[in-house]
């Protein structure tokens, strides 16, 4: 899919991992990431695979969006950025393979070592094949019905010093490459999530609230988020995907420990209790409340 501003106006600046909110009918956000060069400020291009067992948005774009539609989209944000290094290992898993075209055209243009292990259930299932096989021998397909699961031991093994990982693909391929990299030194591995990841939780239970900005303290009863209280008490809140996967109501914490249940933040910055995301996280057990800078 490609996005156009009326009048050919130029779209903001993004970096390579970026990528936007798409308001659709019914009320539905989705998250896209751009697949386009940043170089490019007139076109957006975005990957959409037909989730047949979605929510509805992939399938209202395939079905109901026609050439000259208008939609409304958000700024561009980059929660998985590229950072430079000597060297690259870059992992797709079917439409995954969508916020890795800009790293790859970076990185292939500045001359740094890399290489792509993109898999896929079938060849014909996985996208812009054409403009990968531009790049030779750096890149290595494997679609499942022809070779199997992707040989992460295989594409992970012997790292060479500042070699960083980046990876985007179904939520079990992310898991696996998390267990296959445990050897490799720290910080080496980004990872991008299109899905929540299965988060171990204590059962819910209500704490107390802070919004150290607005002078406002609230409970949060179990089921219920803190992004829930903060709308419910009219606070000036931004959030897309409510599931902890888009880092749009990130909320720096100002006291107190939370339950992270994101599936953004690293291990270390959930450790660090700076921030967290109030559509899913809660106060930790124990805690009796959380004061955020909100």
């Amino acid at each position: 899919m490609v996005l156009e501003r009326p009048g050919g106006d130029a779209f903001p600046e993004w970096a390579p991992g970026a990528h936007i909110d798409v308001h659709l009918p019914g009320d539905m956000i989705r998250q896209f990431s751009l697949s386009s060069s940043p170089s490019d400020s007139r076109r957006w291009r975005l990957g959409v695979l037909r989730e047949m067992a979605g929510r509805g948005g992939s399938a209202w774009i395939h079905e109901s969006l026609v050439t000259g539609a208008k939609l409304s989209v958000s700024a561009p944000r980059n929660n998985f950025p590229l950072h430079e290094a000597p060297a690259y290992r870059f992992v797709a898993g079917g439409i995954g393979i969508t916020p890795l075209l800009p790293m790859i055209a970076d990185v292939s243009r500045t001359g740094a070592d890399w290489s792509l292990l993109y898999g896929g259930r079938t060849r014909a299932s996985m996208a812009f094949l054409d403009e990968l096989q531009a790049y030779g021998d750096h890149v290595q397909f494997r679609p499942q019905d022809e070779f199997g699961l992707l040989d992460l031991k295989r594409f992970l093994s012997d790292p060479v010093p500042g070699e960083q990982i980046y990876a985007c693909g179904p939520e079990p391929m992310l898991v696996a490459i998390e267990a296959t990299v445990q050897h490799w030194p720290a910080h080496s591995l980004h990872l991008e999530r299109f899905t929540a990841k299965e988060v171990s939780t204590t059962e819910d239970v209500a704490f107390e609230v802070e919004f150290a900005e607005s002078g406002l303290t609230a409970t949060v009863e179990p089921g219920v988020s803190i992004l829930d209280v903060a709308e419910n008490l009219g606070l000036n809140v931004f959030s897309s995907c409510r599931e902890g996967t888009c880092g749009t109501c990130e909320t720096p914490m100002l006291e107190g420990e939370a339950d992270h249940r994101d599936s953004l933040l690293t291990s270390a910055e959930q450790a660090a209790n700076d921030a967290l995301m109030i559509c899913v996280s809660r106060a930790a057990a124990g805690c009796p409340r959380l004061k955020l800078g909100l």
